[in-house]
């Protein structure tokens, strides 16, 4: 049996003023979310980053965003790149003591394992990093701005006592989206 609603003649069936509102701000909520951004990817509108959600400080270094607090995507494929370290294609450390030379030598592998499934930065949304000196670590931080530009992930770095050899000086994981 189905429960059927019956009108009287005059009375209003419209929704509340509350429902009305909280439809609308549902919506709104929505279609902010959906939006693009200029820091896209190349496929706009599946990835938004959100440096500055409400309550939260933009975090900015050198009047840069550094990471985005929030990164929401509408892809399907999900991709996992782990232990990067600063080697070369022959397995040999790059950079020893050099933090800049390390970013840079990470960020040209993590280069390479996104090319291999048809992704690049833009298509990163989430970053962990592992470092053994934050004071060497923050000296290296424009270099890895030069690799995602404007399409900072969400990220977190740690300071770790060692990595896999004390020749190491970071280690980054990423995860990036593509559809």
């Amino acid at each position: 049996m189905h429960d059927q609603k019956t009108v009287a003649a005059g009375e209003d069936e419209s929704p509340s003023r509350r429902q009305l509102i909280s439809t609308l701000a549902v919506g709104a909520a929505a279609a902010a979310v959906a939006a693009p951004s200029p820091s896209q990817g190349a496929q706009a509108g599946t990835i938004q980053r959100i440096p500055d959600p409400p309550g939260l400080q933009r975090p900015q270094a050198n009047g840069k965003d550094t990471y985005a607090h929030v990164v929401v995507t509408t892809r399907r494929r999900t991709i996992y790149i782990a232990g990067q370290l600063a080697r070369d294609a022959q397995g040999n450390v790059v950079g020893k003591g050099d933090m800049r030379a390390q970013v840079r030598q990470v960020c040209e592998n993590i280069k390479a394992a996104l090319a291999a499934v048809g992704a690049t930065f833009a298509d990163v949304v989430q970053m962990q990093t592992f470092v053994t000196s934050w004071a060497e670590y923050r000296k290296a931080s424009d270099v890895r701005l030069e690799y995602f530009g404007a399409a900072v992930p969400a990220s977190t770095a740690l300071q770790v006592s060692e990595l896999a050899s004390p020749d190491f000086m970071v280690e980054i994981n990423v995860i990036a989206a593509l559809d």
